[in-house]
């Protein structure tokens, strides 16, 4: 049987950061408080990071991080 092998992206140091505040639970504005940078900066790089993860939302990106282990 074939198995689709599924590689883990490539990933930002800065995405990295904000993918971990994700998991940890906080919000865009807090995530963008703690980094430095605007909401809307943490909302460009969580769009960047859904679409290099095929994710459609918050929940299925950290969902997907936990269990592809994008963090270790």
């Amino acid at each position: 049987m074939l198995e689709t092998i599924v590689s883990t992206p490539a990933l930002t140091p800065r995405e990295k950061q904000v993918l971990t505040l994700l998991v940890g639970g906080e919000t865009n504005w807090n995530i963008g408080r703690q980094l430095g940078i605007s909401r809307h900066t943490v909302d460009t790089h969580l769009r960047r990071l859904r679409d290099k993860t095929g994710t459609a939302n918050r929940t299925q990106l950290v969902a997907l991080a936990l269990q592809r282990g994008y963090l270790s």
